[in-house]
């Protein structure tokens, strides 16, 4: 590799990365406290949901279990 492919690589970054930075500036960032407020709707939505699914869960384990008893009894 040359020194002038190696300075040309760099420019590239540098050119790159100035080019993030500009883009970022342009973002719409949302407020802090609407982030927040966000964060812990989603925290405790997943909570609740997984919850819910653990419920069902039991539920769904306990007919399998009714029934695998069930067919043992009359099987034997």
């Amino acid at each position: 590799m040359t020194v002038s492919t190696m300075i040309d690589s760099k420019k590239k970054k540098a050119s790159y990365f100035r080019e993030v930075l500009n883009e970022l500036k342009k973002v719409s960032w949302t407020p802090r406290d609407e982030l927040i407020l966000c964060t812990k709707a989603v925290i405790i939505a997943t909570f609740i949901f997984g919850f819910g699914i653990y419920i069902v869960d039991l539920g769904i384990r306990s007919v399998l279990e009714l029934a695998t008893a069930l067919v043992r009894a009359v099987f034997g």
